[in-house]
Parts: C-alpha cells; sequence; structure tokens
C-alpha cells in the first residue's frame, strides 16, 4: 500500500512544491543532508533498495564530479590548497561548495523521482485542468515521456535480443548500430503516439468551452490535518531563513553555524517536514499489520 498517494492531490502538489523548492534554496549545510537523506529514505520506501542503491550509484559519481568542476572554474574562497596549471588558485571553500551543491542536485533529482510515483498525470490535470487544460496535459505528458521512453527501449532491446539481432560478441561499430536501430524504432514509436494522443484528446473535446470533469478525489479530515501541518512546518522553515538560522555563507570563509532555539528549532521543523510521508507511510504500514 501506498499510504501518501491516497490523500488529495493538493496534498500531495503542495509537499513536493514545499520540499524541492527548500532543496534547492537552502545551502546550508544541515539542511542539505536533510533533504538529501529524506529523499533518498523515501524513494527506498517507494521503490525499493534496487533504485536506492542506482541513486547511491549515481551520488558516487556526481559528487566528486561536480566538487572538481567547482573547484576548476570557482577560485573564490580563502585557503588556498594550490595552483591549478593556469594559475588560479584551489581553494579548501570552493571543494565544499561543490560538494553540498551537488548534494542539492542529487536531492532534487530524488525528489522528482518521488513526485512521480506520487503525482500521477490524472492528479495534475485534475488540479490545473480547469486553469490551462492545453498546459496541464502537455505538462503532465512531458512528465511520462521519460519513464516511458526507457521502458518502451527496454521492450524494444529484448525484442531484438531474443532475434539475435542485439550485435552481442561483435565488433563496437555492429553493437553502436543495434542500438541506433534500437533508438530509432522507439523514437518512432514516441512520434506515433503523441499524434494518437493528440488526435484521441481532441476527438474527446479536451479544452472546449463547457466541458465538465469527474474526479475521485474528495478532501476530508485527514487532508485538512495534514496540509495544515505541511503550511506550518512550511512557514516556520521560511521564519528560519528570514532570520538567518538556515544561512550559512561558504566564501570567502565558512559563516558560523547557529546553534541557538531559533536555528535547531527551524532545522527540527525542515527535519519533520521533509519525514511527513515517511510517517504517513509507517503509519499505515502498522495499520495493515494490525
Amino acid at each position: 500500500m501506498n499510504e501518501f498517494k491516497a490523500y488529495h492531490p493538493i496534498v500531495n502538489f503542495a509537499y513536493f512544491v514545499c520540499v524541492i523548492c527548500f532543496s534547492v534554496l537552502l545551502m546550508h549545510p544541515a539542511c542539505l543532508f536533510v533533504s538529501l537523506f529524506s529523499s533518498l529514505a523515501y524513494l527506498a520506501v517507494l521503490k525499493g533498495r534496487k533504485t536506492l542503491l542506482t541513486h547511491l550509484l549515481y551520488m558516487l559519481l556526481l559528487v566528486p564530479l561536480t566538487a572538481l568542476i567547482n573547484a576548476a572554474f570557482n577560485h573564490e574562497g580563502a585557503t588556498i590548497l594550490t595552483y591549478l596549471p593556469g594559475g588560479n588558485p584551489l581553494t579548501f571553500e570552493s571543494i565544499i561548495y561543490g560538494l553540498c551543491a551537488a548534494m542539492m542536485i542529487l536531492s532534487v533529482i530524488c525528489w522528482f523521482s518521488c513526485y512521480n510515483e506520487i503525482m500521477t498525470s490524472d492528479k495534475f490535470v485534475y488540479l490545473f485542468g480547469r486553469v490551462s487544460p492545453a498546459l496541464a496535459l502537455v505538462f503532465s505528458m512531458t512528465l511520462r515521456f521519460v519513464p516511458r521512453f526507457t521502458e518502451k527501449l527496454r521492450e524494444v532491446t529484448t525484442a531484438r535480443r531474443s532475434l539475435g539481432k542485439t550485435g552481442e560478441g561483435n565488433s563496437v561499430i555492429v553493437r553502436i548500430k543495434s542500438g541506433l536501430s534500437s533508438l530509432s524504432a522507439t523514437l518512432t514509436w514516441a512520434l506515433e503516439n503523441s499524434i494518437e494522443t493528440a488526435d484521441s484528446m481532441k476527438a474527446r473535446g479536451y479544452g472546449t468551452s463547457g466541458r465538465t470533469s469527474f474526479s475521485i478525489y474528495t478532501f476530508d479530515k485527514r487532508d485538512k490535518i495534514t496540509l495544515a501541518l505541511l503550511v506550518v512546518l512550511s512557514l516556520y522553515v521560511i521564519y528560519g531563513r528570514i532570520c538567518g538560522a538556515l544561512s550559512f555563507s561558504y566564501f570567502p570563509t565558512f559563516g558560523a553555524i547557529r546553534s541557538d532555539f531559533t536555528a535547531v528549532s527551524s532545522v527540527i521543523g525542515y527535519v519533520l517536514l521533509c519525514i511527513v510521508p515517511i510517517i504517513i507511510e509507517l503509519k499505515g504500514v502498522r495499520r495493515w499489520r494490525k
């Protein structure tokens, strides 16, 4: 069972808007750790350990790469470790900032993976279909395109492998040609599918005036309590950011990490905000086991 997915689309969408925006805006080290590990934990709850291991592999590749790229182009910082061949300094602050930027990017990627699992296309169309039907449809199709395209490419590759046309055991050029053939077939499917979808939606009168819509979503007491909790926690995190409790400077030297009540309570509020769906999932598992 996916307990949080059964909540109202407004609650789901509001949660992901909050955590994704805070993941980008809050560069405080504590907030970065909270966002990254909360997103990984929720991703493991939704998609299992295999997906989690895949994202950890991305992490091992992306974190050092981002740190090196940032250190090569960003030369701010007071702690000079050495000088690059071009004469530019390599600073300790730029390396740490690159690591933190990589954590931010990874957390956003994980949150969007969770978003794609929870916010289905019908939920998005339900929220924004009346405001802008065409935009809602295009956006929902865009979010679905990558996973559907990947799945279809895997099916085409499997079918070609069963026919012995993947080029396995041959030269690299033969394997590349085989991969391009699979990609070409998948791209053809994607173009045909988009045309069929457009014709189907047009035949159903999508986007015309006076159109009615059906939904199975009801905003009950559970949704009201959860949405109120998200709003309160988000406002307190914003308050901590405005007060400077969740601010942190990397250049020219590292700023001091505050440990007063406002700073600690703001971090705790951010932790609670990030783990809200995890708590809901654990409660759902406990209820089903009972």
